[in-house]
Parts: structure tokens; C-alpha cells; sequence
């Protein structure tokens, strides 16, 4: 009797995960175009919009300040490996 259950208690278990696996992945497809944490409004995952303290100034407003960015090159956009652009 046992040995008769057992495939099929297999095969739905099986079923089973291979649906979940299924939703997973497509939540995690649906959200590669979005930032992470963020929902469909546009908000983050506690509801409110967050910004970085570093963008405060010292009255808890946004500063208006020019931002220092830092952009790293790798070695496929020089073309050659060590060679510098302009060199």
C-alpha cells in the first residue's frame, strides 16, 4: 500500500515546487527593470520615498550643493587593456 503512494505523494510534491520555482522567478523577471526595493508606485518597500541622508543639508532638506560623482572605467570601454584614453 505504502509503495503505491509513494510515487504519486513524489509527483505532487514535485509539482508543487516546480510551480513555486515558477512564481519566484517570474516576480524576480518582473522586477529586473525596477531599482531594488521599490514597487510598482514607485515607492519604496516601507511605503515612504527615501532619500540618503548624504543628500540633507544641515536643516533636513535637500541640498543644493553641486555632487561629486566618481565614474570608474573599465577595460572594455578603452578598447585595449592598460592603455589610457588620449594616450
Amino acid at each position: 500500500m505504502l509503495n503505491s503512494l509513494f510515487p504519486l505523494l513524489y509527483g505532487l510534491v514535485f509539482l508543487a515546487l516546480l510551480w513555486q520555482a515558477f512564481r519566484v522567478m517570474g516576480r524576480g523577471f518582473s522586477a529586473a527593470g525596477r531599482p531594488p526595493g521599490t514597487t510598482d508606485s514607485g515607492m519604496d518597500r516601507t511605503g515612504k520615498v527615501t532619500i540618503h541622508p548624504e543628500l540633507l543639508d544641515g536643516d533636513g532638506r535637500l541640498t543644493e550643493e553641486d555632487l561629486l560623482t566618481v565614474r570608474f572605467s573599465g577595460e572594455d570601454e578603452t578598447g585595449e587593456p592598460g592603455v589610457r584614453p588620449g594616450e
